[in-house]
């Protein structure tokens, strides 16, 4: 007697709305993430280190640590059945711990210490870029991830300036050598006008926008909250897809489903 089929695998909402396939390098080069205090958009961090990690692919991680230490993504990684130390010792994650990270600012001499600081962090992280890129390691597609936006800005004690010129150098990253950024933001911890515009002008060169967002009627006990992917056909371009549905985050992932399919 044959075994009765296994059931269908649920699809994975989030992967088909990036376009993801199984393994290879993603169709787009920015990725903007926004959640909001009552809704954390972190789950999608963890979804993207993982999956860049995966065996299926070939890919390698340059993780920016601003508001978690590795211990921290290392404990709920494994759950989600992926080992950080492993890949860390492997080169395949290279962990970048910014806990602490506080640029002095301007000197006596004018020799301003906020910029110095962001260049020589910026120059880290292309070290790391090029010998993945060498011939000798050969470690395929890299994704740049920022776990907190807000923290660059407190590092630099609110010179939006800097930061978007940072994130600016890091996005040219990604068309000099074939690899993608990933920032994530508190969309709604911002005041001034100047870090306003910096997140319009963030969201304008992004090819794809993530909001994940409180529902209207509040987190209930099977939805946690609402995910908009916005897909554009070019940085500063037109809105070419835009997908909604529902989350649940859980202990060793999400699930992603349409709203009204769980009842």
């Amino acid at each position: 007697m044959n075994p009765s089929p296994s059931p269908p695998r649920d699809p994975d909402l989030l992967e088909e709305a990036l376009g993801l396939g199984r393994g290879g390098s993603p169709p787009w080069r920015l990725a903007f993430v926004e959640d909001c205090v009552e809704t954390s958009g972190a789950f999608v961090l963890h979804h993207f280190l993982k999956r860049a990690l995966s065996t299926e692919g070939d890919g390698t991680v340059i993780f920016l640590g601003l508001a978690q230490p590795f211990s921290h993504y290392d404990r709920v990684l494994r759950k989600m059945g992926c080992n950080l130390s492993v890949q860390r010792n492997k080169n395949k994650l290279h962990f970048i711990d910014l806990l602490n990270l506080e640029f002095l600012g301007a000197d006596e001499k004018g020799e301003n210490d906020i910029e110095i600081g962001f260049m020589d962090l910026y120059n880290r992280i292309l070290r790391y870029i090029e010998a993945i890129r060498s011939k000798d390691y050969n470690g395929g597609w890299t994704t740049i991830i920022i776990d907190d936006l807000s923290h660059l800005e407190i590092a630099a004690h609110g010179s939006v300036k800097h930061v978007l010129d940072f994130l600016q150098y890091c996005g040219s990253l990604t068309s000099e050598m074939d690899c993608s950024l990933v920032i994530l933001n508190h969309e709604d911890i911002h005041s001034s006008d100047e870090a306003l515009q910096m997140l319009s002008h963030l969201d304008y060169i992004s090819d794809v926008l993530i909001k994940a967002e409180t529902l209207s009627t509040g987190i209930a006990a099977d939805v946690h909250g609402q995910m908009t992917v916005i897909i554009k056909d070019a940085p500063g371009g037109l809105i070419k897809k835009l997908h909604s549905f529902q989350f649940k985050v859980k202990e060793n992932g999400v699930e992603f489903f349409y709203p009204g399919s769980r009842f």
